[in-house]
């Protein structure tokens, strides 16, 4: 009888043992069956039922084992009040000095920048957080972050893979004597569609760890967007006011040019009568030139802001323009809150939390590898010699493998990487101290400079007020011939410096307030932090890109 050459090379189980060392075959010890459990074996068919059970079961006990640390975030110094705001700090200061709002146990909310009454500011910032290009950009990089824990949890699902298949193959007669029926040798043709799949268990808490991981650096991301949101809005609000002082300074010092140039016309015409002399005319001459070279030089401090808003809001500085106003903008109360809320309004202080956890969660990762890695594998399909029989059943076939694998020696590399991480996770908690406590610092800086700047503003008032009374009596004085005509420089001078300190004093005062807004975090806080759990969700999305 002719031997069928699609069965050459097949076993059966009963007889898979290896004829010189009777162990059973690789392909017998996988499991690999090319038909199946026949109608009449309870037992093969009991066995098939039960398995899938038997793994669930297995994985349902396993999967409760989670190997590393348990996360604990690390205390923080958090004093009772700011020091700077204190009532004692106020006891001297002069009446209109800025205070912080009331109650101070307050924080803002939302669009921080409003609460100065700018309209202009108002449009601008609402730009900015549409067209910044280093907002887009680290947003960007927060999706980024979510595309990562997508990828990284994909594995706890297994790999499948298949497709068709058809091979023709000759067997030479020289070859394979017992088939061959003539000198040409025997000619078969194969037909198949398989598939396989290959997983492995997470008994060890590897992956949930490596979830958990890249979850916290989604959400580092996502605070350090917030982040880059509120120092950009504190950036276009400074450069705002900073324009805007360069206008007022503009505008005092076109008022000395022009003074300058009346006071030149009225010293010609009295050394023309010869009440004045040479000298004079030359004096206010030499002022006059001195004063239009100021002048032009703070044109250029304003382009130069121009041009930073244009940055700011996404738009070339060719095509934009701001027009001319005056700094008048009040600084307004500020509620500063109680100091153990920043540990949650500061995007900086929450990416360093987060930080911690994504160190800690890697410390886990790098724990598993003492472990072993199981790994199941399956395959199964249909194969036939014809076309026509490829989805009969006698072509079916399947195998199935399990394996562990545990690396026995690497010579204290396990060690040496777990102690690596251990030690950044605490050099990320004394990062996340000094970010605190920085943060303070920062606070009370601000708050300094914003109590003592308007102190002091106070003060400059009564000396311009003063100093223009004094131009004003050496004006008349000069005019009716009592006095030189240095008198009258000598009190121009004084006016103007105190103008000038006046309006850069205000500048200070405004910028002061917008960094003490950025330094208590602006509007934001934790709870506009996606959980971790959630943070891959279209609402988290939403929740991250439409925060002010």
């Amino acid at each position: 009888m002719k031997a069928n050459p699609m069965r050459m090379g097949r076993r059966s189980e009963s007889n898979s043992q290896d004829p010189i060392t009777g162990s059973l075959s690789p392909i017998a010890a996988h499991g690999l069956a090319r038909s199946p459990v026949p109608p009449g074996d309870p037992v093969g068919q009991i066995s098939l039922k039960v398995l899938p059970w038997i793994a669930c079961v297995t994985f349902a006990l396993l999967s409760g084992c989670r190997i590393g640390p348990k996360y604990v975030r690390p205390a923080a110094p958090a004093p009772p009040e700011f020091k700077e705001s204190t009532p004692v700090k106020y006891s001297n200061a002069p009446p209109g000095t800025w205070q912080p709002a009331n109650p101070q146990d307050t924080v803002l909310r939302g669009k921080w920048w409003e609460m100065f009454q700018e309209p202009e500011l108002n449009a601008l910032e609402d730009q900015l957080n549409v067209n910044n290009q280093d907002i887009i950009l680290d947003f960007q990089n927060f999706m980024a972050a979510l595309d990562v824990v997508r990828a990284v949890s994909s594995q706890f699902f297994p790999t499948v893979a298949g497709g068709p298949s058809f091979s023709r193959n000759k067997v030479p007669t020289a070859a394979n004597r017992a088939v061959a029926t003539s000198t040409k040798g025997v000619t078969a043709s194969t037909y198949g569609l398989t598939g396989g799949a290959s997983w492995a268990p997470d008994v060890w808490g590897k992956i949930r760890n490596e979830v958990s991981e890249f979850r916290y650096a989604a959400q580092v991301s996502a605070a350090d967007l917030a982040g880059e949101k509120l120092s950009e809005q504190a950036s276009l609000a400074v450069f705002y006011f900073e324009l805007r002082g360069q206008d007022s300074l503009q505008r005092v010092s076109n008022q000395m040019v022009e003074a300058d140039k009346q006071t030149l016309a009225l010293t010609k015409a009295l050394f023309a009568t010869g009440i004045d002399d040479e000298q004079a005319v030359a004096q206010e001459e030499m002022t006059l030139e001195d004063d239009e070279a100021t002048a032009t030089a703070i044109a250029t401090n304003r382009a130069i802001f121009e041009h930073a808003i244009a940055l700011e809001i996404g738009q070339p500085a060719s095509s934009f323009s701001m027009a001319v106003k005056d700094l008048t903008t009040p600084v307004p109360p500020i509620p500063l809150g109680v100091p153990s809320q920043l540990l949650e309004r500061r995007p900086d202080i929450a990416a360093a939390e987060r930080t911690l956890a994504q160190a800690n969660a890697l410390v886990g990762v790098e724990k598993t590898a003492f472990y072993p890695t199981l790994t199941l594998t399956g395959s199964g399909g249909v194969e036939s010699a014809t076309l026509g029989t490829v989805f009969s059943v006698p072509a079916l076939l399947w195998s199935t493998a399990a394996s562990a694998s545990e690396l026995v020696f690497a010579g204290g590399l396990r060690r040496a990487t777990v102690a690596e991480y251990e030690a950044e996770y605490k050099a990320d908690v004394a990062n996340y101290r000094e970010t605190v406590l920085t943060a303070f610092q920062e606070v009370e800086d601000e708050i300094a400079t914003l109590r003592i700047t308007s102190a002091q503003i106070q003060q400059q008032n009564q000396a311009v007020q003063s100093a223009q009374d004094s131009l004003n009596l050496e004006n008349s004085r000069y005019q009716t011939g009592l006095d030189p005509y240095l008198n009258v420089l000598s009190s121009e001078t004084a006016l103007f410096n105190d103008q000038e300190l006046q309006t850069t004093s205000r500048v200070i005062e405004l910028t002061a307030a917008v960094e003490l807004v950025e330094a208590l975090g602006g509007g934001w806080s934790t709870a506009q932090l996606p959980a971790a759990s959630k943070v891959t969700t279209k609402a988290a999305i939403q929740q991250v890109s439409t925060t002010p």
